[in-house]
Formats: structure tokens, C-alpha cells, sequence
């Protein structure tokens, strides 16, 4: 997670610089995309120019969020120890 400064400058990640191949003195390009930014270094073209790289980009990411929600079902905890029913006579005196 990066943060941005009083002068909203941001750091770039030392590994997503080497994946990309980003150095200092390299241009970026900032592109909103609907409710997110993306980053993108100069000399490349953005994916999401022509109708099916937007849909490429699309399925991607409702694939990032099936595994997400996979991934949280994973953690939820089994066997509280109450159930449903248990709430409404809870704390009530018979």
C-alpha cells in the first residue's frame, strides 16, 4: 500500500517497478477508470483502448472478485455455538 505525501507524490513499489520494468526519471500515465486509477508507464499503449480489451479487463477483474469471495467464505469461522433461534431468547427471562 502506498501512501501519498502532503505534495501527493506516491511511491512506487520497488516490485511492481522491476515487473514493469519502471525506473527513476520514467514517465507514467495516471488514467481513471471508472472507480479505480491505473497506472500506466510511457511508451506503452492502454489495454482498455478498443471493445474487446475493456471486456479482456472486465472479466479479469470479476475473476479477482469470485476469488475474493471465495477466499472470505474460506474464512469465516464454523460452529459459533448458538444459532438463529438462540438470539431471540437471549438475555429475555422466561
Amino acid at each position: 500500500m502506498a501512501k501519498v505525501t502532503s505534495k501527493f507524490q506516491v511511491t512506487l513499489p520497488r516490485k511492481i517497478a522491476d515487473a514493469f520494468h519502471i525506473r527513476p526519471g520514467d514517465d507514467i500515465d495516471w488514467v481513471a477508470a471508472g472507480e479505480v486509477i491505473r497506472v500506466i508507464p510511457s511508451g506503452r499503449k492502454a489495454e482498455f483502448d478498443d471493445r474487446e480489451s475493456r471486456l479482456r479487463l472486465f472479466d479479469k477483474a470479476t475473476e479477482r472478485i469470485r476469488g475474493r469471495a471465495s477466499a472470505h467464505k474460506k474464512r469465516l469461522p464454523r460452529g459459533r455455538g448458538w444459532k438463529r433461534e438462540d438470539l431471540y431468547t437471549r438475555g429475555r427471562a422466561h
